[in-house]
């Protein structure tokens, strides 16, 4: 522990960039000595009070699978909201849905079934909000899903959004992307460095 880098990840799981990012991130942990801290952020949260929807869903269902995230980490921890959420996505490969079936997921993280009524009512509510909150307190408003921050072994800390990617870099190419966006977002007076627009994404096997 005292030797690794810590990345907090702040993820709301209905985003397919965000896992792919998140595909990176578990493929950076392989190669630097990196490990993964797992927290919730909502994109339902972020849009609140704007006049259009971009994520398009007037009816409010990206709420549930945010809801029973905060359920998952309150009752059992940062590690097993990781579980949920790789099982969340391994499903959907797996099926060719664009996100698992969320009581199978729990299933398969080894989580009790009835975390899935944490998605059916508000309770979790403020938790939603807390942890969207304390992610979004390091970058600002303006960026979206997801959000890391890296702490060194010596105690600093960078913070930034994304990388947004299409596809998941591995081994090297991963350690590669993960030292130079440390490098740029960690320089004093930072803020924004784009690429080409995105390209539909392209989930790993």
């Amino acid at each position: 522990m005292a030797d690794k880098t810590i990345a907090d990840l702040w993820f709301d799981p209905s985003c397919p960039y965000t896992w792919l990012t998140t595909c990176w991130l578990l493929e950076v942990a392989e190669v630097r000595p990196v490990e993964i801290r797992w927290h919730v952020m909502s994109l339902s949260v972020l849009n609140e009070g704007r006049d259009d929807d971009p994520e398009g869903d007037p009816e409010g269902w990206l709420w549930v699978p945010v809801r029973i995230c905060a359920a998952v980490a309150r009752h059992h921890g940062h590690e097993a909201l990781g579980r949920f959420y790789r099982a969340l996505w391994s499903q959907a490969r797996e099926s060719g849905d664009w996100m698992g079936e969320l009581t199978g997921a729990l299933a398969a993280a080894g989580l009790p079934a009835e975390l899935f009524e944490a998605g059916q009512g508000t309770d979790y509510d403020d938790l939603v909000r807390a942890s969207h909150a304390e992610g979004i307190r390091l970058v600002g408003d303006h960026v979206g899903t997801p959000i890391i921050a890296a702490t060194t072994p010596g105690g600093g800390r960078t913070a930034f959004f994304g990388p947004v990617i299409s596809r998941v870099p591995t081994g090297e190419e991963a350690a590669r992307l993960w030292d130079g966006t440390l490098l740029v977002a960690g320089v004093r007076g930072f803020h924004t460095l784009k690429g080409v627009p995105p390209a539909e994404p392209q989930f790993p096997r």
